[in-house]
């Protein structure tokens, strides 16, 4: 790593040996014909990724001392295309549920729905109002387990029905968590069809009922995994509202982020709030 100050979004070297093998092996597979390894080292290329996820800037504002766009949204590109942000993501997800004496795969999920802003200039024809909470954007739908760690995600325009991402979330988890998966739950706005899909897929959708008598937010026994997930990302500016063109750059944001909340877990690493750098600054 070049000699800089780093930044609170920078891995540590205890972390960067954590994805590193996968960034490497990617490498060897994809050698450059005229041998050149290029000006950056990937490190380098995914510490400039995490600091925008972290951060929110704009490709245009990243530091000067971190790799220009033109190199970061390259890698960026290339690892959502190939599925390569996907593989750093579950690697690290088997090895924190393995941490916690877990099976890789789980056999309970949580899937639930967040619908978020757009900024200006995200094609309009991927985007919708969501009629129920009044917001006008993209519906960002998870699949979590009951550690909070993420198996799925689908991005879908606003207006689309919950349904819609319950059916591609209950894919997305029986593709890639085989036939461990046997139960999954869910809120209100789900509804039948999610139910119908799951059972075709070997799942059980349980609809979680709210108590009528109960006012205001109310955590509920295991879904509220999936919100404080929801929560955690939060904390990725990149992530308060939705930034990109295409539904895939979100999908793997998300990826992104949580690779940085599990690297941290992983190594023992606190997740610094924006809160905290306030409190530091006083």
């Amino acid at each position: 790593m070049s000699e800089r100050t780093p930044y609170p979004s920078d891995l540590s070297d205890e972390q960067w040996s954590l994805i590193e093998p996968v960034i490497t092996a990617w490498k060897a597979r994809h050698r450059s014909v005229s041998g050149h390894q290029g000006a950056y080292t990937m490190r380098e290329i995914v510490n400039a990724i995490l600091y925008q996820g972290r951060t929110g800037c704009q490709w245009a504002y990243l530091p000067h001392d971190l790799p220009p766009k033109s190199a970061t949204y390259y890698y960026f590109a290339i690892w959502r295309d190939d599925g390569t942000d996907q593989v750093i993501h579950e690697l690290l997800r088997c090895q924190v549920r393995e941490k916690t004496r877990r099976l890789e795969d789980p056999t309970l999920v949580v899937l639930d729905t967040q619908s978020v802003h757009v900024a200006a200039g995200v094609p309009a024809g991927t985007t919708g109002r969501d009629p129920a909470k009044k917001v006008p954007g993209r519906k960002r739908g998870l699949a979590v387990d009951v550690l909070g760690l993420v198996i799925a995600v689908t991005i879908l325009a606003a207006s689309a029905h919950d349904n819609a991402a319950g059916i591609a979330l209950l894919n997305q988890v029986a593709e890639h968590t085989g036939e461990t998966v046997e139960k999954a739950l869910v809120d209100q706005g789900f509804k039948n069809r999610v139910v119908a899909h799951g059972s075709s897929l070997g799942i059980d959708v349980e609809i979680v009922e709210r108590n009528p008598q109960e006012t205001g937010f109310v955590p509920q026994p295991k879904r509220w995994r999936v919100e404080q997930t929801y929560g955690i990302l939060i904390l990725h500016r990149r992530l308060v509202r939705d930034y990109e063109h295409r539904l895939s750059s979100s999908a793997s944001r998300v990826y992104w982020a949580m690779t940085h909340v599990m690297v941290r877990r992983l190594t023992g690493a606190n997740t610094p709030t924006w809160r905290d750098a306030e409190a530091v600054m006083a």
